[in-house]
Parts: structure tokens; sequence; C-alpha cells
């Protein structure tokens, strides 16, 4: 029998359907479930990490909290998105990826029972850490549209904030590719500030925004500074998903928590890649900007791919949904069709929030071309009509 904190620690789905679609080693499957990427990191980090291999100072614990080079990097990154001045001598610490560090971030936060407000989807990973760290996932429905999706702000309004200890927000978010607008994130600070509650802001994937969409980072709202802890990660917006580096940037109070929390768990980062992510994040050559064209050139291919279907439109990230629902199916009966009939390998949303989640498949597009990708809605219709 399980010990009770995984009594409701659930399956994320990708673990499987990835294991499945490899079994299968079949060339023209379209590798849709998993968040990898065929874009490449910045080169300049690439040869980076060839040199740290020989680099013996790479090879070791020390420092503890990350490299000083990389934390000044880190906290410059957030300051020029957020508009704040951080001290990375102590409101900056890295973390062995960006998951690690909000685990380590809802471990040095949150009392047993504490509430944590997500969106509904959201990734099941983030609601596992939350109940792994002893916290209850409180649900903000997301309403899909043909325009994409928006948070219901009426919903959000009958939630009891007595009980809501942090909110753990993505904006872009994962897996719906939903961007909060000002007016959005100004009701969520609203109610975090009448909370009095802390705003962790998932920021792996923050540039990632279409149709010429601007960053908005909730730390620039007024009062907010003191509120908001900044986690971030080269994973997303650098490629870099095998280097493991993340960061923590916020009030120094709470860092400092965090910290303590980061050196009994994971203890330290990745060594040989500290230095390449630093690279990345002050290079000129991140890469980014044509990523996300790239990303976004794909977008439009499915959305185009898929007209017959219902397709909510991300305004960023790495994914989209699909609702399944009006073909009557739910999500692991569409992913099992698609698997088998068509070749696609999708993630079904169960777990991944409440009764809605059932209606959806999740595909990625940040790991196959343009060129495989046209011919999808061939393969759905195959499957599924």
């Amino acid at each position: 029998m399980s010990v009770s904190r995984l009594e409701h620690i659930t399956r994320i789905g990708v673990e499987q359907m990835g294991d499945l679609a490899d079994s299968l080693d079949d060339a023209d499957m379209l590798r849709l479930e998993n968040l990898d990427t065929n874009i490449l990191p910045p080169p300049s980090a690439i040869a980076i990490t060839k040199d740290a291999t020989d680099d013996d100072d790479a090879n070791s614990y020390l420092p503890f909290f990350g490299l000083d080079s990389l934390r000044q990097a880190a906290s410059m990154l957030v300051g020029r998105q957020s508009g704040q001045d951080y001290d990375w001598k102590t409101e900056c610490v890295i973390s062995a990826g960006g998951l690690s560090g909000i685990f380590n971030t809802l471990l040095a936060l949150l009392e047993p029972d504490d509430e944590v407000l997500l969106t509904d989807p959201t990734y099941v990973g983030l609601i596992n850490r939350v109940r792994l760290a002893g916290g209850v996932p409180r649900f903000l429905p997301m309403v899909p549209s043909a325009d994409g999706w928006r948070p219901d702000l009426d919903a959000l309004r009958k939630i009891d904030p007595g009980p809501i200890r942090a909110a753990l927000l993505m904006s872009p978010s994962m897996p719906s590719g939903a961007v909060f607008s000002a007016n959005e994130w100004q009701a969520i600070i609203d109610f975090c500030q009448i909370a009095d509650c802390w705003l962790i802001n998932d920021t792996a994937m923050e540039r990632i925004l279409f149709d010429g969409r601007q960053v908005l980072h909730p730390a620039s709202f007024p009062n907010m500074r003191s509120k908001v802890i900044t986690v971030g990660s080269a994973s997303k917006e650098y490629r870099m998903i095998g280097w493991r580096v993340g960061w923590i940037v916020g009030p120094a109070e709470i860092v400092a928590d965090v910290a303590r929390v980061s050196i009994t768990n994971v203890v330290c980062q990745t060594g040989i890649a500290m230095s390449a992510v630093t690279a990345a994040i002050n290079g000129t050559d991140d890469g980014i900007a044509a990523s996300v064209a790239e990303l976004q050139a794909r977008r439009d291919v499915l959305l185009g791919e898929l007209a017959d279907f219902i397709v909510i439109p991300p305004h960023g990230g790495w994914s989209l949904l699909v609702d399944v629902s009006p073909l009557g199916l739910d999500g692991p009966a569409a992913s099992g069709l698609l698997l088998k009939k068509g070749k696609v390998a999708t993630t079904p949303m169960i777990n991944w929030g409440g009764a809605q989640c059932t209606n959806f498949v999740r595909l990625v597009f940040s790991n196959e071309s343009i060129e495989r990708l046209r011919g999808v809605g061939e393969r759905f219709r195959r499957a599924l009509t």
C-alpha cells in the first residue's frame, strides 16, 4: 500500500503514451504527445556545454545556490520583464529545472491543507506537486471558445480567498496556450491582494507569445513586487530541456526559505549546464524570436488542418487542445483511436484539472516540422469520423 502522501498523485498520461509510441517504432508516427522540441538551443550554449565537460570547476556541488554569473543573469532577466530591480545575492537561487524550483517554492510556502489557485486545465505535474507539498488545488475554470481560452472571472469572484495561500499560474499556460490579458491579470491580482497570498509566476513559456502579444509580468502591477515569486526555466524558451536549470526570483525572505528547501532536496544544480544557460540568457543569439515564429507557423498549420474539429486556438506555448466530445468520445478513447488508426500520438487530458478536461486531447507542435504536420487533418478524419 502506498503512503498517504501519494494517495492523490495521479499519472500524467504522457509517460504512458510516450512509452507506447516508442514501442511501435514507426517513423510515420506523428509525435504530438510530449513536450520535446526539434528547434535547437542557442549555438553558444551548446559550445559552452561541451567545454564544461573538461572544466573541473563544473564538476562540483559548489556553489550550492548556483553560479554567481547565472544568478545575476536570471535576476536581470526577471527584472527586465517585470520592471523591478532584484538583488541576485539575496533574491535569486538556481534550481535543477523549473519544476524543481516550483516544488521547492511550494514546500517553502505551504502548511498542510493550504489551498493553491490553479487554472483548469493546467499541467498535472503542477497539480501533483501542490498535493505532494501538502496543499489542496483550487481550480479557476478556463472557458474555451473559438477565440481561445479565457479565465472565468465570475467564478474567480466566488472563490473563498481565505484558505488560499498561493496562486500558481502560467501565461502562456500549458497545455492550453492561454495568455492572460492585462484586465485578466488585474482581476487575478485583485483576488491575490484580497487573499493576501503569494503569486507564483511560472514563466517557463513567458516569451513564447503569438500574434504580436507582449509579456505581462504580474510583478509589474502596483504593490505586487513583494508578493510575486518568479520561477523560470531554460527548458522551453531556450530549448534546453536536458540541461535541467531553472531559477527562483522574488523577495529575499521567501527566497531564503526556498534556498533552505533546495539544499535539503536536490542539493545543487547541473554543474556542466549553468554556464551555458548564463550564455543563453545574456547572449544575442538566444533564438527565441525565430523559434516563436516557427511555432506560430506550426500552430497555424494545425488550425487549418483541423478546421473540421473543435480546436481551441492557443495564443502562445507549445501545445493546443482539441475538444473531442462532440464526436461522442472522451480524451482517452480519442487518443487511442488516433494512435491506432491515424498514427498520431496525443495525450488525453484526464487529471489535468476538473471534469471538463475529460473532453480534450493535447497536441504538442514543438517537435514536428511543418512538412510532417501537413496531412494531420486527414489522419484525424480517418481515426475519429
